[in-house]
């Protein structure tokens, strides 16, 4: 069931999200896959807006952060069943601002079967 087509359009996916919800597309990416899991690490640019509040309100961008976070979890979930007809139990995404690495981890209900 899962080839590289799979691969191409998830990334795909997840790039044209991370541009709806950051402003910003990914410079590079890696899904590795296994049984029911898919882990993709990415590494982006910081949205320019949160940028600019970090430097005098780093509360606010925590808060902004965690929200957007939410968003980006909640519409990848919606728009990787829509798109592969598979069930999606939760996702987990985490960001390393000083990085730029994003680390995203999809539990899905069954094995992909690889």
């Amino acid at each position: 069931m899962v080839n590289s087509s799979f691969k191409r359009q998830l990334s795909q996916l997840y790039n044209d999200l991370n541009q709806e919800i950051y402003s910003t597309g990914v410079s590079q990416q890696k899904i590795d896959i296994q049984d029911n899991c898919i882990v993709i690490f990415a590494q982006t640019k910081r949205s320019p807006l949160i940028s600019v509040l970090s430097e005098k309100y780093p509360e606010l961008t925590i808060s902004v952060d965690g929200a957007l976070a939410m968003e980006y979890k909640l519409r990848l979930k919606e728009n990787f069943e829509k798109k592969f007809g598979m069930k999606v139990n939760t996702i987990f995404k985490d960001y390393d601002s000083t990085s730029e690495h994003a680390c995203t981890v999809i539990y899905l209900e069954q094995s992909l079967n690889i």
